[in-house]
């Protein structure tokens, strides 16, 4: 089965390869861009990179953290995702909050900056060395 153009095992390799680059980064306290999760999953994988001047490829990058998030929440309690932002920006995408809210967490009436620190917060304390 595919999605987004993509086999089921490049997606088992890319939520791999992301979840080990957001953890590395978690752990030295800083956070990243889509632009540079992106050059890392294709240095990892090898595997063709997103193309974010299309919806499909946006959305294919949002289903990849979506995964990512789904595999580590359990272990850390925070979305991971919370480390990717926009590069020039300073927070992340809708889907950031569109999962939160998913996941119950976060609420569409609620401080979305506020939420967004306490999840940075948590993921940082738990990748912490």
């Amino acid at each position: 089965m595919s999605s987004y153009g993509r086999q089921d095992s490049e997606w088992v390799e890319l939520e791999e390869a992301g979840r080990t680059y957001l953890i590395e980064v978690a752990r030295r306290g800083e956070d990243t861009s889509y632009t540079e999760l992106n050059r890392e999953l294709v240095e990892r994988t090898g595997l063709p990179g997103f193309d974010f001047s299309s919806e499909l490829g946006r959305a294919a990058m949002g289903h990849l953290l979506y995964l990512i998030v789904s595999r580590d929440y359990p272990d850390s309690g925070f979305m991971l995702s919370a480390l990717v932002h926009y590069v020039g920006g300073n927070e992340p995408g809708p889907g950031f909050y569109a999962l939160g809210k998913d996941k119950g967490l976060f609420h569409a009436s609620g401080d979305k900056l506020a939420f967004w620190v306490t999840q940075l917060q948590g993921i940082y304390a738990a990748y912490a060395r």
